[in-house]
């Protein structure tokens, strides 16, 4: 019997075309593809762009247009301002404007008058309440704590007498006339006048925000106890004699038993804080230490505390240091300096600041340069290493 059409063809027939697989030749696959690029475009430059581009006006905030209009205001304000003391505008570089009373001052017609232009909020004399800052009272208790005195010396009832004082001071000066020594300071005899003298001290310490510290500081985040070395000093330093030392020393542990020198911290209209002998002085006495916190100069060039002191001036000028008695300090903070340009400011100056190496470290002495007698105000001068303080204001 014959097979049926629908059977499946017979062994030898070709598949269909849709079912078979068909490889290219080698010939093909060795012929590389051939990629067409795009023509290259033709960039136009920015002149020439600006050339033809229409100018673009944007929209003003209206926040924006009102800052405008308050700087325009300000400014026509400002141009109005006048000195309270002399009512004069000129000089607009020199004008202060009271964050309180928005009254304008001359920096120089202030009393005390102000050398720098303060870094933040600055208030006027009336609005400070300089005008009536007064030496506050203080309890024996207070004054003891404020200072830190030695509670077992009892500074207050008793202190070294003064004959004996006198007696070490007479010997001193017998010998040392010719050596020029240095010599103690004489304490108030009278124990309450001590109290009173330390109290004025106090008051203006607080009034200002400091503490009392009669050596100099090293505050972390400002220059280290290492960095005060006489042997950077440009040129060298003055060593303090072996017998001067242990006179400073005995300065030193007399202030801590509440032995203070005598003086006393008064406040002037004209001159601020200042300091006067509260009795007789003699020569090349040691009066007072210079302290508070030691820092870098490069630190302190947008500082605007008018009372820094150089305390080293090395070769490398980023390793010069200064006395910054902003926070922490002691009677020598309230020293006024003299006015250099005029005879009579010269005439008044009855003290000198003198830097020396004491034990390889840096340390600034204030020493009388003659006899002071009581009532007398203390004045030494701002410049005596740089010419850099503007004193020719001072009254």
């Amino acid at each position: 019997m014959a097979p049926s059409s629908s059977a499946s063809p017979a062994a030898g027939l070709s598949r269909p075309v849709a079912q078979r697989k068909v490889r290219p030749s080698a010939d093909y696959r060795r012929r590389p593809r051939m990629s067409v690029s795009p023509p290259p475009k033709k960039f136009r430059s920015m002149v020439e762009i600006m050339k033809v581009a229409k100018r673009v006006e944007l929209p003003v905030e209206e926040e924006e247009e009102d800052d405008e209009e308050s700087e325009e205001e300000e400014e026509d304000d400002y141009g109005e301002v006048v000195c309270e003391q002399c009512g004069s505008g000129e000089r607009p570089e020199e004008l202060l404007l009271c964050d309180k009373c928005n009254k304008g001052f001359h920096m120089l017609c202030l009393r005390p008058i102000v050398v720098r232009v303060p870094i933040g909020p600055w208030h006027c004399p009336h609005c400070s309440g300089d005008q009536h800052r007064i030496i506050k009272s203080f309890s024996q208790k207070k004054i003891v704590d404020f200072f830190r005195i030695q509670k077992e010396s009892q500074m207050v009832v008793k202190c070294s007498s003064a004959q004996d004082t006198r007696k070490r001071r007479k010997r001193s000066l017998v010998f040392h006339k010719r050596r020029r020594r240095l010599s103690l300071y004489i304490p108030t005899e009278d124990p309450h006048r001590r109290l009173v003298q330390m109290a004025s001290l106090a008051s203006a310490l607080t009034v200002l925000d400091m503490e009392f510290s009669d050596e100099l500081t090293y505050m972390p985040g400002m220059a280290r106890k290492s960095s005060n070395s006489a042997k950077f000093e440009s040129g060298g330093m003055q060593v303090l004699s072996k017998e001067d030392t242990e006179t400073l020393e005995q300065c030193r542990a007399m202030y801590k038993r509440g032995e203070c020198p005598p003086l006393m911290v008064v406040f002037d209209s004209r001159e601020g804080y200042t300091v006067e002998a509260d009795g007789p002085i003699k020569d090349l006495t040691i009066l007072a230490e210079y302290t508070g916190d030691v820092d870098y100069i490069r630190n302190r060039q947008e500082d605007d505390c008018d009372s820094m002191m150089t305390l080293l001036l090395a070769r490398d000028p980023s390793k010069s240091l200064v006395i910054c008695p902003d926070k922490r300090g002691n009677i020598s903070r309230f020293i006024n300096g003299i006015n250099n340009h005029s005879p009579e400011g010269k005439k008044k100056q009855n003290l000198k600041c003198v830097r020396y190496s004491v034990k390889g470290a840096c340390h600034v002495l204030l020493v009388a340069i003659r006899d002071i007698a009581k009532g007398e105000r203390l004045y030494y001068d701002y410049n005596g290493y740089e010419h850099e303080y503007p004193t020719h204001h001072f009254v």
